[in-house]
């Protein structure tokens, strides 16, 4: 009886200290920051319908924006928010298949991570109702 016991004692204690090292290995690589997603963080602007963000620069003074418009016919873009940024009041007109670049001012930490919601507000050429496209922008600060 004192063997089975044991051996229990033994099987429990090994695993044990398989899975301390594993949490020990786990926590020194949290320490080194291998799980830091900011780190390895990959730019990229997208907005939905009936945009298309082609480029964007973050810049320590704002952010730029540079946008097709994909929908056919002429829109006024009445307005431009980026959360955590700011927003651009200036109305643009963009020509079907046509393209524009809008500022939003904001001051921004250099070689830091961004990450702000777009919205813009628009109306089609001749129409007062507002519409909105949204999405998002992400990279770091130049």
């Amino acid at each position: 009886m004192e063997k089975r016991g044991q051996a229990a004692v033994e099987f429990l204690m090994t695993y044990g200290w398989a899975i301390l090292a594993a949490i020990i290995a786990i926590g020194v690589l949290a320490y080194f920051g291998v799980f830091s997603p900011g780190k390895y963080m990959v730019g990229q602007a997208t907005v939905t319908a009936p945009f298309y963000a082609n480029a964007y620069s973050l810049k320590t003074d704002g952010i730029s924006l540079e946008f097709n418009n994909n929908g056919g016919e002429d829109f006024v873009i009445q307005s431009m928010t980026v959360s955590d940024c700011g927003i651009n009041d200036t109305s643009v007109v963009i020509p079907a298949d046509g393209q524009t670049v809008i500022f939003v001012p904001c001051l921004l930490t250099a070689s830091s991570s961004f990450k702000g919601d777009i919205i813009i507000s628009y109306v089609k050429s001749g129409s007062s109702l507002p519409l909105q496209s949204t999405g998002t922008v992400a990279g770091k600060v130049t």
